[in-house]
């Protein structure tokens, strides 16, 4: 991509998602997100009324009477955006790829965090850890990794979430908001990653997907390309049989997936790429206030 290319790109970017985040997305990110990152502040004598659960019997046992903890709320949120640039995001519309969309809605989040103080990092990843960028303030942090998200070629062409995940767990010690924004088109069970990750951190997943992937269009004879992969073959999409195959295939991970995340309790959205992402990220906000 020749660099006044890119340059124009990172700019329409900028430019659209920061309308965004100022006239759409204005205090919903803040209500959804804060609040939810609490930190000690100190003991105070109990109060009737008072949550027991709140009680720091360490304390409460030194002094002879009941103690509860006071937690404030954190004014700094970290919000790491895990992003998936395997070869799987390459396809999309005429109007709009997989890729672009991610670096629409990234972006918006991006700016939407930066807005209130919050520090932003990235994980970019594929079947492996392609690149990290530690969390940071200011809108030059926020569109190098708009321009890295356009420019990075990666190094893996699969997909494994759990890799990402489970680096986010091990290099981000304070508790953060973490969006992973994928296809989630994973041969791997990252469950176990998933649980722990969600543990430690506030997690929401954000699915990208193609509509042609849900459905196979009765077009009669094409050849399909794996974009991780480059495998191709000819399939007839004028068989019934073989729609409703592909079908079956697309439900059953799709349930698969509404089970993982459910079990870690992952609030979750899906978004086509032929899709308004603006409606999907405030139902997204919705979920979070509930």
């Amino acid at each position: 991509m020749e660099t006044n290319e890119l340059l124009e790109r990172v700019r329409r970017i900028e430019i659209k998602t920061r309308a965004l985040t100022n006239n759409i997305f204005a205090g919903e990110y803040h209500s959804a997100f804060k609040g939810r990152g609490m930190s000690f502040a100190e003991v105070r004598e109990y109060q009737p009324g008072d949550d027991v659960r709140d009680i720091d019997w360490n304390v409460t046992a030194r002094m002879g009477r009941p103690y509860v903890k006071v937690f404030e709320e954190e004014r700094e949120l970290t919000v790491m955006l895990l992003i998936d640039v395997s070869g799987s995001l390459d396809f999309g519309t005429s109007a709009r790829l997989g890729r672009d969309l991610v670096a629409e809605i990234a972006a918006t989040l991006a700016f939407s965090a930066i807005q209130t103080g919050d520090k932003v990092g990235v994980i970019f990843f594929s079947d492996r850890i392609e690149k990290f960028i530690p969390p940071k303030k200011g809108r030059r942090h926020i569109l190098r990794i708009i321009r890295e998200l356009l420019t990075l070629h990666p190094e893996g062409r699969h997909t494994d979430v759990g890799t990402a995940l489970e680096y986010l767990a091990a290099a981000i010690k304070r508790r953060a908001v973490a969006f992973v924004l994928s296809d989630f088109v994973d041969g791997h069970d990252y469950s176990k990653a998933l649980s722990i990750a969600a543990r430690k951190h506030d997690v929401a997943a954000i699915r990208i997907y193609d509509r042609r992937m849900a459905e196979l269009p009765d077009v009669g004879l094409i050849k399909v390309t794996d974009a991780e992969t480059g495998h191709e073959q000819y399939v007839d999409t004028s068989s019934r049989r073989i729609r409703e195959a592909h079908r079956k295939w697309w439900a059953d991970g799709c349930l698969r997936l509404e089970k993982t995340l459910g079990a870690s309790m992952v609030d979750h959205v899906a978004v086509a790429t032929d899709d308004d992402y603006v409606r999907a990220l405030m139902n997204l906000f919705a979920k979070r206030r509930r």
